[in-house]
């Protein structure tokens, strides 16, 4: 009976652990930034790089390479390819850009739900009664 309660106890602080909010956000964050990372790399590279590419002579960055050696027969060619590199730091720009730009939107929505004044108290019931009292005694007044 011992190693059923361990076991519980376990599963169950496994289940505690899982079910708390920053996990679950982390999770989310996780799934829809390999999302996000899946649109800014077509974007890059089926719509940016072409754009680039035409502006700077028809250039294609995926093809720019120094080769150290040729291939020969069967051994493939050594090449350093610094294309798929600056294309790969032109995706982190634009990403950490659009990232900026999130974070940005967001304390932009912070700082006005601070500037917001608060609304002033609703008047409590005895002073809504008062008020009453007085406005009576004015018009017996007049």
């Amino acid at each position: 009976m011992g190693m059923k309660e361990k076991t519980s106890g376990f599963f169950g602080e496994f289940k505690a652990f899982i079910s708390r909010g920053n996990v679950l956000d982390l999770a989310v964050g996780i799934i829809i930034g390999g999302a996000f990372t899946a649109i800014v790399n077509s974007l890059v590279n089926d719509m940016i790089m072409p754009l680039v590419g035409l502006i700077i002579g028809g250039i294609n960055f995926s093809d720019l390479k120094i080769v150290l050696s040729p291939a020969v027969g069967e051994t493939a060619e050594v090449a350093i390819c610094y294309g798929a590199f600056l294309q790969q730091v032109l995706n982190f720009l634009i990403i950490a850009f659009v990232v900026f730009l999130l974070v940005k939107g967001v304390n932009s929505l912070h700082r006005k739900k601070e500037q917001a004044p608060p609304a002033p108290p609703a008047p409590s019931q005895e002073l809504t009664v008062l008020t009453e009292i007085r406005d009576l005694l004015r018009e017996n007044k007049a």
